[in-house]
């Protein structure tokens, strides 16, 4: 600092950091996608990316295939694909699985889903669609209520049950000869839950899948497997999942990344954009009422309190942190989520 100073060499802040190197690992060989749930959510997905791989279909609502990161200065416009700037592996090195209750297969779910066009999308990837048979899932009617399958696992509790998803990673890595996998749950909304005793940490967790300790909901089965499988998870649903401080104590020392807190692309997403505009300008609020509309399994789902519950807290907890209702009281009223 002294010869700085000397020399008048002006300092900046990341000077006085001594940052560690991050090496990120080039993305090669095959990359596994495991989906927990194969209904209406994962079935779009495979046949949406079979699709851009076939050249029928281009990659909208794909982030890492059709936006772009900007390098250096503005004026230099240098914007290339974030596809070709960060290593990702490409559409033709991916291989997916996934469990369900139902025993369909990825054909027969987008089929009878409707989300896609049969004869536009569906059929001309029907071979690779019908090739998705699920494996036998963990489930338990107790946690979503308004569903229920013959393709179930047994297990004498929840451990056991765990034990046999960790084979089944396993298995399906070395089946399609996987160097990385990631896990999604897919998978319908479950009743509300809040964190407990079971949750504080690790051995704690695995005390209560022991003694099938019913705070334990399939959700955080998978992703007890996953994580100590090494395989990052991602929560597409409001479930309590991994926002527990065992199962983030778990991803850290183990160095595996876990994220999402559901998907938000519908009703929570319009609320993002607009919610921020609204306190900006300190326009108030009578209420705020939103429907969801909702086909499928997910509104079979829903339909029951308890998992509308925990869908209920995410889309309100949403509003509540962006309008801060308790700060300024008289520019909000009530939300309503039905």
């Amino acid at each position: 600092m002294a010869l700085a100073r000397e020399r008048g060499i002006a300092l900046e802040a990341r000077d006085f950091v001594d940052a560690p190197a991050h090496v990120i690992e080039p993305a090669d060989g095959r990359l596994g996608v495991l989906m927990v749930g194969m209904g209406a959510v994962a079935s779009t997905f495979v046949a949406g990316v079979e699709l851009v791989r076939r050249g029928n279909a281009r990659p909208f609502g794909s982030l890492t295939q059709m936006g772009t990161i900007r390098i250096g200065k503005r004026t230099e416009k240098r914007a290339p694909l974030i596809s070709d700037f960060v290593p990702l592996v490409a559409l033709d090195r991916i291989v997916f699985g996934g469990w369900d209750p139902i025993p369909d297969n990825a054909y027969q779910a987008a089929v009878r889903c409707g989300v896609l066009d049969r004869h536009e999308h569906i059929e001309p990837v029907a071979g690779e669609l019908a090739e998705l048979v699920p494996m036998p899932a963990v489930f338990d009617r107790r946690y979503v209520r308004r569903l229920d399958g013959a393709n179930v696992k047994d297990g004498r509790n929840k451990r056991e049950l765990t034990e046999a998803l960790r084979k089944d990673i396993r298995d399906f890595r070395d089946a399609h000869a996987c160097d990385r996998l990631v896990m999604i749950w897919c998978a319908s909304t479950e009743i509300f839950l809040q964190e407990g005793p079971a949750h504080a940490d690790i051995e704690s967790l695995e005390r209560a899948m022991e003694a099938d300790d019913p705070s334990i909901p399939p959700s955080m089965l998978y992703a007890y497997a996953a994580l100590m499988e090494g395989v990052p998870f991602i929560n597409g649903a409001p479930n309590l999942t991994v926002d527990t401080p065992a199962l983030t104590a778990l991803a850290n020392d183990r160095g595996v990344p876990i994220c999402g807190k559901d998907f938000k692309s519908g009703q929570t997403l319009v609320k993002t954009v607009i919610a921020p505009m609204l306190k900006a300008r300190m326009l108030g609020l009578r209420g705020w009422y939103s429907t969801n509309i909702l086909g499928n399994r997910d509104g079979e789902v829903l339909d029951d309190p308890d998992s509308f519950r925990t869908k209920e807290e995410s889309k309100l907890g949403v509003l509540e942190h962006i309008l801060q209702p308790d700060v300024y009281p008289s520019c909000t009223a009530t939300f309503t989520t039905r």
